[in-house]
């Protein structure tokens, strides 16, 4: 049987609210999405770009950065957002694993979009694919948290959290998944970005680099 790829993903309702929250991002986060592509050059691949928040940061170093976001609305708001970026930015409107191009990249760019993807594991070897030999991942991402913040994040995962935002998962364990796909960890850290006691599931992310040997 032919596995059939989606192009596009449809989320009317998290691309309405999308780019209110990513505008309005706790400081901590927009620190670390600065420090995610901090020192990058090459060409750039970034995963789900949403709304193009992460455009703006940059450096000037960075030949291109080719952002793939396969929600049309959101998209939408990235072309905006990449008009204004500091570095050329070409915005298409695929899945990662729809898109393809022939020359490959330097480094591939993922900030709170492996947690929402429908097939993490088949994402990340499209990805892989993509990257040349010693080409660097660079993660952000939502992860599994332990104890009690774990139950909650389970819990609102089998319920309403995924049909109302994008399809996020927020017990995955990312970085694990970034192994098995064959890529070598450099460094990951975890960070909080809300305080321990908020009840969203979503304090907690991954910041990382990973390297296709």
């Amino acid at each position: 049987m032919t596995q059939v790829v989606e192009s596009t993903i449809d989320h009317p309702f998290f691309a309405r609210i999308w780019p209110v929250v990513a505008a309005h991002e706790a400081p901590a986060v927009r620190a670390l999405r600065r420090e995610n592509v901090a020192g990058l050059s090459g060409r750039v691949l970034e995963i789900g770009a949403g709304a193009g928040t992460n455009f703006a940061n940059y450096p000037p170093s960075v030949e291109k950065v080719v952002a793939v976001e396969p929600e049309p609305r959101l998209a939408v708001h990235a072309r905006a957002a990449a008009a204004a970026a500091p570095v050329p930015v070409e915005v298409i409107g695929q899945t990662a694993e729809a898109f393809s191009d022939e020359e490959p990249f330097d480094v591939v760019v993922c900030s709170l979009v492996l947690c929402s993807v429908r097939a993490p594991a088949g994402v990340l070897r499209r990805v892989y694919s993509m990257l040349r030999p010693g080409g660097e991942l660079r993660f952000l991402e939502h992860v599994a948290s332990a104890g009690g913040r774990g139950r909650v994040q389970r819990f609102a995962d089998a319920t309403l959290w995924p049909r109302l935002f994008g399809n996020c998962h927020t017990h995955r364990n990312t970085e694990r998944a970034i192994i098995d796909a064959g890529f070598q960890m450099d460094t990951s850290r975890r960070e909080w970005t809300l305080p321990v006691w908020a009840p969203l599931p979503v304090s907690e992310l991954a910041l990382g680099r990973a390297r296709r040997p």
